[in-house]
């Protein structure tokens, strides 16, 4: 099937969204589109559509369509938070456990990694050094003008610092059993749950980070859920609240201290027209033993 849709002015754009339905000044509409596309503000104007067809429930406002617009963009902001401070707190335990094993320039040597084989632990090494190249660091100049005659890559603790979440994941997943197992240990999980909490965390922050919808989302990838603990059961792992819980989870090991969650609890209760089933949130979600601030 061919794609027939036409390229539209802002105009064309603004026109046709209030021939659906949605209330708004036009004049304010057209600005709007011309800082948000169309077709990025379309994801936020999609629950407000009559099923099957493209026309707005009566008394769709603008103001409200972007209000979500704005929670979803804080929410985002919020979430990268959290994310970093766990993928800086990952690299340094892995960092410090595979250093330990087997040397600062460990890392470079396949047997190294027991459950890899040559071909993977080649196709890591030069994913490494791709994102060592890119990088500008000053200590990592400061290493290859001095050591470079010697070394190719620098010490892992150097070069965990510029290496993405998803490279990380990548070392981590090739790791031997029994420091996986200690990895995990650190963040009070099994490795196997442990291991597919990175993976969804490493999804979730390129969304944020590309800018994508995160409140009302079904997440592509679903981390496991310790079950067997009965503070998680119940806890869904396809929406937002089933990652709330499992950064909460992390934040008390990592940052104990952090108003992380007063501010995320904040956003979200000044926000109370925003869905909280899209986020998979149940009623009384700040009083649920994974989430509450205070024992």
């Amino acid at each position: 099937m061919r794609y027939l849709k036409p390229t539209l002015t802002f105009d064309q754009q603004a026109d046709l969204l209030l021939t659906r339905g949605l209330e708004a000044d036009r004049g304010v509409l057209i600005s709007t589109l011309q800082s948000v596309n169309y077709y990025r503000l379309s994801g936020y104007l999609y629950p407000f559509r009559i099923p099957g067809g493209d026309a707005f429930r009566s008394g769709t406002r603008l103001e409200q369509v972007w209000t979500q617009y704005r929670f979803d963009r804080q929410l985002r902001l919020l979430l990268l938070d959290a994310i970093e401070r766990f993928e800086v707190s990952l690299k340094t335990e892995l960092t410090y456990r595979l250093a330990h094993r087997s040397g600062p320039f460990g890392y470079r040597d396949a047997s190294s990694f027991a459950a890899c084989s040559t071909a993977s632990h080649g196709k890591i090494l030069t994913k490494l050094q791709e994102e060592v190249s890119r990088s500008r660091e000053v200590f990592l100049q400061h290493f290859q003008a001095k050591y470079g005659d010697v070394h190719g890559l620098p010490p892992l603790w150097m070069t965990a610092e510029v290496l993405s979440l998803g490279t990380t994941l990548s070392l981590f997943r090739i790791l031997e059993p029994s420091l996986k197992q200690d990895i995990a240990k650190a963040f009070g999980v099994h490795d196997r749950v442990f291991e597919s909490w990175i993976t969804a965390l490493n999804a979730l922050r390129n969304i944020c980070a590309h800018h994508g919808r995160v409140w009302n989302r079904e997440f592509g990838y679903k981390p496991l859920i310790p079950n067997k603990d009965p503070a998680w059961r119940g806890i869904g792992n396809e929406r937002l609240f089933g990652m709330l819980c499992i950064l909460s989870h992390l934040l008390r090991r990592i940052a104990p201290r952090s108003g992380w969650y007063e501010r995320m609890e904040t956003l979200i209760e000044a926000n109370p027209r925003i869905p909280r089933l899209s986020m998979g949130m149940p009623a009384n979600w700040t009083e649920h033993p994974l989430w509450k601030t205070t024992p």
